[in-house]
């Protein structure tokens, strides 16, 4: 999955950047240059398979981040759209903290107004490369058009009628071919969004609204800092924090694209796999290998809970707890599966 890091100038972008990857910014990094990273996320379930089946190998799901230019009121150049256009999902990151030493691009800190203007620039974005290729396809209307350019030349205009109404294009409803037709446009406001909002220590636990997630980036730098376990767990405690929040931040991502985990596990090695939820049991194992899916016959599973209540496989087993099942079964969070298979 690979995510955008956007928002405006001073917002705390490359701090969250390297605190998710650990990854640092180069100070010669070039105005406009986009920067990408890998994050291993987190897994308190990899955590503890691992203690149970002491692997040769352990490993985690990652994300990819990819820190994109800064956006500009009013901006023409939109260096920030192009990476962003190839993402999974788009983190938009503002903020609430005020800092004299830190400036803000619009004067001072206003978190409605800031959004709404990376909300208007994203339509905006939209509305330029919705307004390009309908003009394409009026020039193609000189000869004959193909049913795929009649079709998208419709979708076009109803694109074109949410833009002017300032709406998002995830709002307006397509079904699978007519998703085909304009995928390799890259449009903005097509992918789903996480609104992030980088918050000063006195806004910890604050409730900025439905769908918004916080987090201090200046606080969470200093927990990274923090080596002493005991020492960090202290320090989050008087902060009120429960946990990470880049902990956090990877479950909000999973649910803003509808993904979550099953797991692997034996002596080789113990690994998270990433997949949408809803997924049939042969498309799982399609993650770990095509051959799986092609030559599915059926997968085994346990539950997590159970395997951590009995304490081994073997007594998953012998509790009648081990499931069997065949192509329609629909993988659920936190399975931990077996497949068999045949090619």
């Amino acid at each position: 999955m690979k995510i955008a890091i956007l928002g405006l100038a001073q917002t705390g972008k490359k701090t969250l950047f390297t605190l998710l990857t650990g990854r640092p910014v180069p100070a010669t990094r070039k105005t406009g240059e986009a920067l990408e990273g890998v994050a291993p996320i987190h897994d308190s379930r990899v955590d503890a398979l691992s203690n149970l089946f002491k692997p040769k190998k352990t490993t985690y799901a990652e994300n990819q981040f990819v820190l994109c230019p800064d956006i500009a009121d009013g901006g023409t150049s939109r260096l920030w759209m192009d990476p962003a256009r190839r993402c999974d999902l788009l983190c938009l990151l503002i903020r609430t903290f005020d800092s004299p030493e830190v400036f803000h691009p619009l004067g001072s800190v206003d978190p409605a107004r800031a959004r709404a203007m990376i909300e208007s620039e994203l339509l905006l974005a939209d509305m330029q490369l919705v307004e390009i290729r309908l003009n394409r396809l009026a020039k193609e209307k000189k000869g004959v058009q193909s049913a795929t350019q009649v079709l998208e030349e419709d979708i076009l205009r109803r694109f074109n009628a949410a833009l002017e109404e300032e709406k998002f294009l995830s709002t307006v409803p397509l079904n699978a071919e007519e998703e085909q037709v304009i995928k390799s446009l890259g449009l903005v406001t097509r992918i789903p969004l996480l609104y992030a909002y980088n918050v000063s220590e006195d806004e910890i636990g604050k409730d900025f609204g439905p769908g918004v997630f916080t987090l201090s980036c200046e606080i969470e730098s200093e927990i990274a800092g923090i080596e002493n376990e005991q020492e960090r767990r202290e320090f989050m405690a008087a902060m009120g924090i429960a946990e990470p929040s880049l902990d956090r931040i990877n479950a909000s991502l999973y649910d803003a694209l509808g993904l979550m985990s099953f797991y692997t596990a034996g002596d080789d090695e113990c690994r998270a796999w990433t997949i949408r939820k809803g997924s049939r049991a042969p498309v799982a194992g399609g993650k770990i290998h095509s051959d799986i899916e092609r030559g599915f016959i059926r997968v085994e599973v346990m539950k997590f809970t159970d395997l951590m209540a009995a304490g081994s496989e073997q007594a998953v087993k012998k509790a009648g707890k081990m499931q069997l099942h065949g192509k329609d079964y629909v993988i659920e969070d936190g399975d931990i599966c077996h497949f068999l298979f045949n090619v």
